[in-house]
C-alpha cells in the first residue's frame, strides 16, 4: 500500500498551491472522487488482515478529514479573493458628478412628508415615530374602539398570530393608523405634548384611490384649556401654507371617530369640471381630513387626566395629499416602481423644503 504520510504531504502541498477554484476542485476529484487515490487505497482495505486493516482504515480516514477540512479552508480563501478582485474591478466612485440625463428623482411621498414636517415644524411640533407592527391595545383598545367595530374585521385589517398566545385577541396587528404612534408618546411623555406621527400604514384594500400600504400623518396636541378653536386654526393655517395660497375656504362638518369627541372632517374649497380640479376658491368642496377633541377615554389609556388636560388630533393621507397638490390621478402608481413616472413627478434631491425657502418651488415635479 502506497505510504499514507507521502500522499497526505503531496495532497496538502497541492491544495495550497491551488490558484483557483477549478484547480481546487481538480485536487478533490483527484484524491476523493469516485476513483481518486485515497478512494482507491479505501478499496484495498478489503484485500488486507482484520489488523492491517484496522490499522490502514485508521490511517486513511486521518488522511481524508484533513484533506477536507484543507479543502474547505483553500475554497473559502479563493472565495474571499475572488469577491475582493471583483468589488475592486466593479468599483464606483460615489464622488463623481451625476451625468444630468441620469439624475435622481425625490418621490412625491418624500417630498410631501418634507413639505408637512416642515409646516408643523414651524409651528412647534416634534415628529413622532412608532412600530409598523402593534398590539392591539396601542392599535385599538387605546383609541377607544370597541371589538365590533368594523375596522377591527379581518377584511379590512391585517393580523398577525402570536407565537406565544392562541387567543386571537392576542394577535398582533400590522398598523392600520399612525395614532398608535400618540398612545406611546402619551405613555412616555408628559404635557404640554405637540406632535406629528407620519410613517406607513396598512389595511386590505386597493383601488385607485386605495392601496395595501399607504402613508399617514397623525397630529397631537394635549395640554391644559385647549379648545376646539386651537384645532381650527391649527389645521386651517397647514392647509393654506401646503397649498401655497392666501387664501383658501374651508368648512368642518360633524363626524364619528371613536377616539375623538366631538369629531369632525374638514373640507376645503375646489373648483372641479370633468378634466380638472382646483384647489381654491369655487363652488364645490372636498373632504381633506378627519378631526376633534382628543376623547376623555384615550387620554385615560395614555395615563393622562381628562380631568386636568385635554387636546385635539386630526389625521389625514400624505398619499392623498400628493395627488391633489401634484395632479397624479392614480395612487397605485405610486408604488409601481415606475422610472418614467418618477421622473415627470419626482422631485430634484437636495432641493429641501422650508417655510423660509419654500415648499414646492424649489426644483419642483415636471409637468
Amino acid at each position: 500500500m502506497e505510504n499514507i504520510e507521502t500522499l497526505k504531504s503531496q495532497t496538502l502541498a497541492a491544495v495550497a498551491a491551488a490558484a483557483d477554484l477549478k484547480a481546487l476542485e481538480e485536487i478533490r476529484v483527484a484524491t476523493l472522487g469516485k476513483k481518486g487515490s485515497v478512494t482507491e487505497l479505501m478499496k484495498g482495505l478489503a484485500a488486507l488482515t482484520p489488523e492491517e486493516k484496522k490499522e490502514a482504515g485508521k490511517g486513511l480516514n486521518v488522511l481524508k478529514t484533513e484533506i477536507e477540512a484543507a479543502l474547505d479552508a483553500r475554497r473559502a480563501a479563493l472565495a474571499e479573493a475572488e469577491l475582493n478582485a471583483k468589488l475592486v474591478s466593479e468599483k464606483v466612485d460615489v464622488t463623481l458628478p451625476v451625468r444630468p440625463e441620469n439624475q435622481g428623482r425625490i418621490h412625491p411621498v418624500s417630498k410631501i412628508y418634507e413639505e408637512v414636517a416642515a409646516i408643523f415644524g414651524e409651528m412647534g411640533f416634534e415628529v413622532a415615530e412608532g412600530p409598523d407592527i402593534e398590539d392591539q391595545f396601542h392599535n385599538f383598545n387605546a383609541l377607544n374602539t370597541p371589538a365590533n367595530h368594523p375596522a377591527r374585521q379581518m377584511q379590512d385589517t391585517f393580523y398577525i398570530p402570536n407565537p406565544e398566545s392562541d387567543n386571537f385577541d392576542d394577535s398582533y396587528v400590522v398598523r392600520t393608523q399612525t395614532s398608535a404612534v400618540q398612545i406611546r408618546t402619551m405613555e412616555t411623555k408628559r404635557p404640554p405634548i405637540r406632535i406629528i406621527a407620519p410613517g406607513r400604514t396598512y389595511r386590505s384594500d386597493y383601488d385607485a384611490t386605495h392601496t395595501p400600504m399607504f402613508h399617514q400623518v397623525e397630529g397631537l396636541v394635549i395640554d391644559k384649556n385647549i379648545t376646539m378653536a386651537h384645532l381650527k386654526g391649527c389645521l386651517y393655517d397647514f392647509v393654506k401654507a401646503f397649498f401655497e395660497l392666501d387664501e383658501l375656504p374651508v368648512r368642518y362638518r360633524p363626524s364619528y371617530f371613536p377616539f375623538t369627541e366631538p369629531s369632525a372632517e374638514m373640507d376645503i374649497g375646489c373648483k372641479k369640471t370633468k378634466t380638472e380640479l382646483k384647489i381654491g376658491a369655487g363652488n364645490d368642496w372636498l373632504e381633506i381630513l378627519g378631526c376633534g377633541m382628543v376623547h376623555p377615554n384615550v387620554l385615560r389609556a395614555g395615563g393622562i387626566d381628562p380631568d386636568e388636560y385635554q387636546g385635539f388630533a386630526f389625521g389625514m393621507g400624505m398619499d392623498r395629499l400628493a395627488m391633489l397638490k401634484y395632479g397624479i390621478p392614480d395612487l397605485r402608481t405610486f408604488f409601481e416602481s415606475d422610472v418614467r413616472w418618477l421622473k415627470h413627478y419626482g422631485f430634484v434631491p437636495l432641493d429641501t423644503s422650508s417655510m423660509t425657502g419654500g415648499l414646492s418651488n424649489n426644483g419642483g415635479a415636471a409637468r
